[in-house]
């Protein structure tokens, strides 16, 4: 019988010593799995360190029941440590929502943004092919009211720096006002994940489409060549032909 290390009760017969194993996903009333073990390089299954076991943990207690349903002590029986060594890698929880935000994506979104194979055009729109559920900065303001709380300010910093590549490729992309459109995608994103929520449905294929139209109507078209038989409208992005125009 397979036993998890600290779902063990030894209980003592007057001939043999058993032991009675509980499952390993039932601490506390938490029916999700607990952080898989590693294993070592001659297989044998090991766990990993602490401070990574607490952060998995809390990971996946987070997103799957929310910051404020989750106490300290069911994130120690996930993670498999007790308090005192759960405070020997983090002053409290503060300091581990805010860990976990930092970890979720510190390099902001590189599986688009620093792809060469993509122009910069195709680099805005496959922000949008991202599918995750909601997410984890959005929903640690919402539940965290104080905005100097560690966590608030490392989701704010988050967004600043989300919406500040999206403006970088959009310069890239020779938008005209980089900086505005940089806010309108980041606005809109953010908008389709918390309305994907609240829906319980998809709603960033619309939020596509919808960037798909910012981005090229960002994006001055080129002037025809001199002696050409169409104009471009000014500000409307239309073609006119020369050759139906009225004098």
């Amino acid at each position: 019988m397979l036993c998890t290390p600290i779902s063990v009760l030894n209980l003592v017969h007057r001939r043999s010593a058993r032991k009675l194993c509980t499952p390993s996903g039932t601490h506390l009333g938490y029916a999700g799995r607990v952080p898989e073990l590693e294993k070592g390089p001659r297989g044998l299954r090991r766990g990993r360190g602490a401070r990574e076991r607490i952060l998995s943990a809390s990971q996946q207690l987070f997103r799957d029941q929310g910051i404020n349903n989750t106490g300290t002590d069911q994130l120690c029986a996930v993670a498999e440590v007790s308090k005192r060594t759960l405070y020997q890698h983090f002053s409290g929880k503060d300091e581990l929502i805010a860990e976990c935000l930092r970890r979720f994506d510190p390099d902001i979104l590189p599986e688009v943004f620093d792809r060469t194979d993509l122009t910069p055009r195709e680099r805005l729109l496959a922000a949008f092919d991202v599918h995750a559920p909601l997410c984890p900065f959005i929903a640690a303001a919402v539940e965290i009211s104080d905005p100097g709380h560690p966590a608030r300010v490392q989701a704010r910093d988050y967004k600043k720096a989300f919406a500040a590549r999206l403006t970088d490729t959009a310069r890239e992309a020779g938008v005209t006002n980089p900086e505005e459109l940089g806010e309108q995608l980041a606005l809109l994103l953010d908008g389709a994940s918390a309305r994907s929520r609240v829906l319980d449905t998809e709603t960033l294929a619309t939020a596509a489409a919808i960037a798909a139209v910012l981005v090229d109507n960002a994006i001055p078209t080129a002037a025809p060549p001199a002696g050409a038989g169409a104009v471009e409208q000014p500000g409307r992005g239309h073609i006119l032909d020369r050759t139906t125009e009225k004098i």
